[in-house]
Parts: C-alpha cells; structure tokens; sequence
C-alpha cells in the first residue's frame, strides 16, 4: 500500500462513511472528509487528523474543489435524499478531472436496469455514469443493512413488535461497520478491484420471524414480528411526513424483497477485510440500549 494516498470520504459523519474513516486512520493514510457542515461530528473528526472540507454533492464547484490533490474517494449519497444522478455527474466528472486513481461507490443490491424504484434504476444508472468517466470504479451493492431495525426501534421499544413489509421475505444483514471496512481496504488498494461490481451481504440469512427472534433472545423478551401490507407501511410513513422519493422506494424493494431479490450470501466481507462479518445478534448486542 502507497501511504502517500490521500483519500477523499463522502458521508463522512455517517454510518459507513465514519467507519471508512476509522479505518483508513488505522491503516494510516490521510483523509478528507466532505461534509454538509461543520458541527460536533466534523469537529471530532478534525481533532484526529482529518481534514475537513464543507461541500454539498449536489454542487459541482464543491465536488471539484474537494478532489483536488486527491488520490482515490468514496461516493456515497443518501438512498433516502432524492438528486443522486445529477450528484453522480458531478462527481464522476470532478474526478477525471482531478486524476483520481480509483473510486469505490455505494450502490445497492437492488440496483438494475429494469428497477422499479426510482433510487434503486437511479443507482443503476449512476453506476453507468461513473463507468463512463474513465476512473477506474468499484460498485458496491449491500443488501438491507441493520441498521433498519434502528428506523423502526419506537415500536420494538414500547410496544415490543416490529412491523415492516417484508413478509416471509429472506436477506443476510450487513452491519454499516463492515461496509467502511469493505470502502476503505478498496480505497488504498484500487486496481485490484477496478471495474467490479460486487455485492455484500451479511453472513446468515432470514426472515424477519427469525430476526424477531435474535431480537428476543438479546433483549429477554418477547418481540413479535408484524408482516404488514406494503400498502399499510408506506401509508403509515406518509402519515409521519415521509418523503414521496422514501416512500416510492419502500414500495417497491419490499416487493423485490418478496420476491428475492435480497436474498443470499457470500463471503466478500471477509475476503475483502479479512475479518468476519458482524452477526445479527452482535449488531443487537451492540445497539441494545436503543430497544429498551
């Protein structure tokens, strides 16, 4: 590894952007983080070394100024935030331009051509932008993280149950923390996964019955599984002030999800990282305070 890398994170106070920074400051190389402001987070980051660089991925000067005497980067944009096409433009076009060596983009297991979800087609589409930029590119497509059961952790923690849209249907979990370490081992290590798609899961699969149960056994008590209607969800996020781009996303994954296109497993965590995958019930452990 050429240590002289300077790396440029995007997402950086998030969930796999901050752990790709705590990895890539473990290994040693230096890091730029782009953030939408500066507050606490940023500030903890900057104490450790990092540098910091306000921008916003929707503006193309911004993008442009933050890979200047950049080495490789890490794109990551909001599933949830709609403008992720015109931010992949952006930033694949600042990228050529600054001479990257290598970039490493979140995408998801669900992106493909003939994708119902707009976010899902979308990312599909910005996996092709960046492929046309000429920097070599790695796309990652995770399945459903863990960090899920943190979106709905109210109804787990008042009223022990968990209603979510999935039916019987299966995926193996992957923890955001893995995912920085998968983003950062790419980030300094670039031509050996250049121009690969891979998909990342967690290591055991299931349903959300079983799910239900791993919850119950961390937490000592009784947490039961509602599958409710696709329709009974997004109406009820509609209800809460949901974004229609959130909601039109949930629609229709959860039917992918239904139909397996979540499902399966692979050991590219582990090849990638050479740790282990975090387990569902270490995941729990870990955020149990959050459910009680």
């Amino acid at each position: 590894m050429n240590k002289q890398f300077k790396v440029l994170v995007t997402g950086a106070t998030g969930k796999s952007g901050g752990s790709a920074v705590e990895e890539l400051l473990r290994l040693g190389f230096p890091v730029r983080a782009l953030v939408h402001s500066q507050d606490e987070r940023s500030e903890k980051l900057a104490a450790r070394g990092v540098e910091i660089v306000v921008g916003d991925l929707l503006r193309f000067d911004d993008m442009s100024a933050a890979m200047k005497g950049i080495d490789t980067a890490y794109f990551c944009f909001p599933v949830l935030t709609p403008g992720v096409l015109p931010a992949t433009a952006y930033f694949a076009q600042a990228a050529r331009e600054a001479g990257l060596k290598g970039i490493v983009n979140m995408s998801q297991v669900s992106a493909r051509r003939n994708a119902k979800s707009n976010a899902a087609q979308d990312h599909w589409l910005g996996e092709r932008l960046l492929d046309m930029s000429g920097v070599p590119v790695t796309h990652l497509r995770p399945t459903f993280f863990d960090d899920w059961f943190l979106y709905i952790r109210e109804d787990i923690r008042q009223n022990n149950i968990i209603k979510l849209p999935f039916g019987k249907g299966r995926w193996a979990p992957v923890d955001s923390d893995d995912l920085g370490r998968v983003v950062a081992a790419i980030l300094v290590n670039p031509g050996e996964y250049a121009g690969k798609t891979l998909n990342l899961y967690g290591p055991e699969e299931y349903d959300v019955f079983e799910m239900s149960e791993i919850l119950s056994d961390v937490l000592g008590r009784k947490i039961t599984y509602d599958p409710v209607s696709i329709q009974e969800f997004t109406k009820a996020d509609a209800e809460k002030g949901a974004h229609t781009h959130f909601t039109q996303h949930v629609t229709h994954v959860a039917q992918d999800c239904l139909d397996g296109i979540f499902a399966g497993t692979n050991d590219n965590v582990a090849s990638i990282t050479g740790q282990k995958p975090t387990t569902l019930a270490e995941f729990f452990a870990r955020t149990r305070a959050a459910f009680e």
